[in-house]
């Protein structure tokens, strides 16, 4: 896959029906690219109680898919309205009310890219697209739990970290770093 594929990048709502195969993607980009940030035992503690996609997002239609010009899936993320900052529909903290963008930070979820599509734009896309679309509804700053593999790639898109948390996920710990960021005025 070439960069020039990378230009050719369409970005749609994620449909119902795709979920296992969303799910198929986190789990290998869980699997192959946290290696050197989580142990294995971390990345699969990870995968059995955070990550995965949160249903409620598709609902909305803020959970986002990108295909390359042949409809090959290379990520999936999304943005959200909603309180819950991180997880997927097995984690057990999740918070449904809606956010008010006139106070609150619209919620940038769950970016994974399939392992053979990393470091080609396509999460940059994704960022963009969600970005845009929050701003578009209201809000002038987004937050995030960033995985540990994910927060060099946010931080290189303007977000700031603060103190990273070790998540209890089924007796391992799991280290995830908050982040934010504010829309240029």
């Amino acid at each position: 896959m070439s960069l020039a594929t990378m230009t050719n990048l369409h970005i749609r709502p994620a449909q119902p029906a795709e979920i296992p195969a969303l799910e198929a993607i986190i789990t290998a980009s869980a699997r192959i690219l946290s290696q050197g940030f989580y142990t294995p035992a971390e990345t699969e503690a990870a995968i059995a109680h955070v990550f995965g996609v949160d249903s409620e997002l598709v609902a909305d239609g803020t959970y986002l898919v990108v295909e390359d010009s042949a409809g090959d899936r290379l990520g999936c993320g999304g943005w959200s309205k909603r309180a819950t900052l991180f997880g997927g529909d097995k984690f057990a903290g999740r918070e449904s009310g809606l956010l008010d963008p006139a106070r609150d930070a619209a919620k940038i979820r769950a970016f994974f890219v399939a392992p053979h599509a990393a470091r080609r734009g396509v999460g940059a896309a994704l960022l963009k697209a969600c970005e845009d679309a929050a701003a578009d509804a209201g809000f002038t700053r987004t937050e995030l739990m960033a995985a540990l593999p994910g927060e060099p790639f946010y931080a290189a898109h303007g977000y700031t970290g603060q103190a990273p948390i070790d998540l209890d996920c089924g007796g391992v710990a799991v280290r995830f770093v908050p982040m934010g960021k504010t829309f240029p005025a």
